[in-house]
């Protein structure tokens, strides 16, 4: 499968994090009550970008990783090419992450006269527990308990890390039961009650995406092509229909609550597939598009970075409104341009500095290791 870049698929992380971005302007950058905020929250709540981003992840990730752990023909071969998998992955997630782990930290302990940062001691908790993994965990067992910390959003981070950890293993222990192994893993969550524990183990959208790329190698993929959605308006009235179900489907509006995450997973998959062509079904070509996909392959540092932004805003105007200084900086249109022009500008400083450069270390470490690899002569073979 090819590892080009899908454009579209760049579109669908623009207005993943995009709904993450609004659904935590409540609480994380106004802390007082928006009018406004709560009725759009009353209609419709765009959280499920979280679910969204699973099965892009799912999708991208296994379009690579399926054929070559399946093209290995010895267990050494299939070992290195997990290795080199996990490799990439720490390069391409963990600087960031740590980065803004201790950023938010030094944050709670020099600029926190307001308490938007939190306290110290939950942040310490939970800087550990984004450094080894275990954020979902807190995450859960913190829910309506006690603080979390600022960075509550790593809990997703962690479980996919934990689920692309064992998805090596689940590859060779499956082998050709694979398909039926991500189907029942789905099914099993679709008719399940979620508690807090499940809500934070939720990997029915990661296995649609897996099972959407492990599709996209067979005929049948390209005959499912849906060609109609280049008429005019078509992709996006499906796109726009399917974004405002979904945030139907997380409000309180919608009764049958057993069953939304698997409906959103289920939902986002769809959108991944449509996009999966490449071939501009969900949104005609044009200057949004390109201002989408470009908040899209900065996703992840938007993610990362779009509460220490909120909490730094926060800080900002109580300390202009402590010091009766005459300023506007305390409205909410000019607490949202200050708020997403520093997101912005930091996910691309982090993107420019410290994100691509990491990941291209990465991506040399691991060929590196495999032209070392080819070099190293087998057993019983004399080199020249």
């Amino acid at each position: 499968m090819s590892d080009k870049r899908i454009m579209d698929i760049e579109l669908l992380r623009g207005i993943a994090v995009l709904g993450v971005l609004f659904h935590h302007l409540q609480d994380s950058l106004f802390t007082g009550q928006v009018p406004l905020l709560q009725a759009i929250h009353a209609l419709g709540q765009p959280w499920w970008g979280v679910d969204l981003f699973f099965a892009i992840s799912g999708f991208v990730i296994a379009r690579s990783l399926i054929p070559a752990l399946q093209g290995c023909s010895t267990r050494q071969e299939y070992w290195e090419q997990t290795r080199n998998f996990w490799l990439r992955r720490a390069f391409r997630l963990l600087p960031s992450a740590w980065l803004w782990l201790a950023l938010m930290l030094l944050a709670c302990l020099f600029i926190n006269r307001s308490g938007a940062f939190g306290t110290l001691a939950a942040n310490l908790q939970a800087t550990l527990a984004g450094v080894l993994q275990y954020a979902n965990f807190r995450f859960a067992d913190s829910f309506f308990h006690y603080e979390y910390g600022t960075s509550f959003v790593y809990w997703s981070l962690s479980l996919e890390e934990q689920f692309y950890l064992l998805f090596p293993l689940l590859i060779m222990v499956c082998r050709k039961h694979l398909v039926w192994a991500l189907l029942a893993l789905v099914a099993v969550q679709l008719l399940t009650l979620r508690t807090p524990i499940l809500m934070v183990i939720r990997t029915d959208a990661l296995a649609l995406g897996v099972l959407l790329a492990m599709w996209s190698a067979q005929p049948s993929y390209r005959r499912w092509q849906p060609t109609f959605l280049r008429r005019p308006w078509a992709g996006i009235a499906v796109l726009v229909a399917i974004a405002l179900l979904m945030s139907f489907l997380a409000t309180d509006r919608f009764t049958f609550t057993s069953y939304r995450i698997g409906a959103i997973a289920v939902l986002s998959a769809v959108l991944v597939w449509l996009a999966s062509y490449n071939g501009d079904y969900l949104m005609p070509p044009g200057l949004f598009k390109r201002v989408m996909t470009w908040i899209g392959s900065r996703s992840y540092g938007i993610y990362l970075i779009h509460i220490p932004a909120y909490c730094l805003v926060r800080e900002l105007i109580f300390r202009l409104q402590a010091a009766s200084l005459p300023s506007p900086a305390g409205h909410p249109i000019i607490t949202l341009l200050l708020a997403f022009g520093l997101i912005v500008l930091l996910s691309e400083l982090n993107y420019r500095f410290i994100e691509m450069p990491m990941r291209n270390r990465g991506a040399a470490l691991v060929k590196r290791l495999s032209a070392s690899r080819a070099a190293t002569p087998s057993p019983g073979v004399t080199s020249c």
